[in-house]
Formats: C-alpha cells, sequence, structure tokens
C-alpha cells in the first residue's frame, strides 16, 4: 500500500477519533441525498440534488426530526480535461421545520483535478452568497480531495473506493465576526451498474473555532448518484 494510502486512512482516523473526543457542544445529524447528473453537451453538464438534514444528537438528547431540506442545482463547464467551473443555486427550507428562516444561496465554483498514479487529487474553490432575512453572507471555501480504488489500481464495477476530504471556510457579513470552519470527512462508495453511485462515511465540523465556544457537529453521511 502507498504512503499516500496510509495517509487517507489515518485522515479517517483522526477523523474518528476527534469526534469521539469532542463531547462539548456536540450536535449529530444524519444527512442522506440524492444527486442527479446528466451532460447536456460534451463540455457543459447538470447536477441536481435533494438533501435531508436531521437531528439524531440535540443538546447532549438523542433524537430524530427534521432540521432542513436543501435542493439545489449546479451547471457545470469544463474547461479543460482536468479542470471545470460552475455556478449553482440551492433553496434551503428550514421555516417549515424549525422556524429559523428559509435560505437562497448562489455559488461559483472552480475546480481542478491531477491523477498522478492511482490516486486522484482534487482541488475545490467556492465563493457563495448566503440570502436570508439577516445581512448577507458571503462564504469563501477551499477543499482538498482524494480519491481512489480499495482494490487494484483502477474502480471496476461493483468495486469499493475510497473519498477523503479536508476543507476550511471564510464567512463574513456587515454584522458580524469572521467565522471560520474546517470539516473533514471520509466516506466509501461503490460504483454500480447504471450510472449509480453509493456512498457512506462520516464527516466532522469545527464551527467558529476562532470563538471562545467553538460547536462540535458531526454527520451520518449517506447518498446515491445516478449519472444519466
Amino acid at each position: 500500500m502507498s504512503y499516500t494510502k496510509w495517509v487517507s486512512f489515518l485522515l479517517v482516523f483522526l477523523c474518528i477519533h476527534t469526534m469521539m473526543n469532542a463531547q462539548d457542544n456536540l450536535t449529530g445529524y444524519w444527512q442522506p441525498q440524492v444527486a442527479i447528473n446528466y451532460d447536456v453537451a460534451p463540455l457543459y453538464s447538470h447536477n441536481f440534488s435533494v438533501t435531508n438534514r436531521n437531528y439524531v444528537l440535540n443538546d447532549s438528547e438523542v433524537q430524530l426530526s427534521v432540521r432542513q431540506l436543501d435542493v439545489a442545482h449546479f451547471s457545470n463547464l469544463k474547461i479543460q480535461d482536468n479542470q471545470s467551473i460552475a455556478l449553482g443555486v440551492q433553496y434551503r427550507f428550514r421555516n417549515a421545520f424549525e422556524g429559523r428562516g428559509d435560505e437562497l444561496r448562489f455559488t461559483q465554483q472552480y475546480n481542478f483535478t491531477k491523477k498522478p498514479m492511482t490516486i486522484r487529487f482534487g482541488h475545490r474553490f467556492r465563493a457563495e452568497q448566503r440570502i436570508t432575512k439577516s445581512p448577507t453572507i458571503h462564504r469563501f471555501r477551499y477543499r482538498f480531495t482524494m480519491d481512489f480504488a480499495l482494490k487494484g489500481e483502477t474502480l471496476n464495477m461493483g468495486e469499493a473506493y475510497f473519498v477523503g476530504n479536508l476543507e476550511n471556510l471564510l464567512s463574513v457579513s456587515k454584522m458580524a465576526s469572521p467565522e471560520y470552519d474546517v470539516r473533514l470527512t471520509g466516506q466509501i462508495g461503490w460504483q454500480l451498474q447504471g450510472g449509480l453511485k453509493l456512498q457512506t462515511g462520516l464527516e466532522y465540523r469545527l464551527e467558529d473555532f476562532s470563538s471562545g465556544v467553538p460547536q462540535n457537529v458531526v454527520f451520518l453521511l449517506t447518498s446515491a448518484q445516478i449519472s444519466l
């Protein structure tokens, strides 16, 4: 096993270890997602997704209740074999579940990937505008990703693969101090027949970590992605 694969497994271990020790200000969610990808032209594609976020641990109490529902669309343009730009729009339904107000979000994205050997590396840059009744929040995100087949050097139909992410976020607005977040994710996926991918894994978020009371958030992620 290569050095990079050991680093990837270490990433997952650190994620789980950190979550087990993040007992203060801990919130837990289960977040299932369904996404559809389809090509409009050789270099242009669309993505639609529906994501449901549910509490499983809130204020140190175990519960299962809906927090929000997100509906999103991305238009993706490939500018080189390993580079793309995208524009996205998302609507977050939260008022119906918690009375906290809905959110409209616009996203601009640049993505760059490289696969020197058997492991693919990705760099994603995003700028977002989160529009609610409060002043607009501008958020800037950088995500580093690595993924690889868990058996052999290439991914065959029905075999498993690993995806690991490390993301940093900065949120700024007129009425609040800057907020810094970090997210660590590890997922296992399977490439199946008919363009179907299934993924499941864990994500740990340390939100507003520069404040006196940072928030620890844990996600159980499950997703189904269909490419038409």
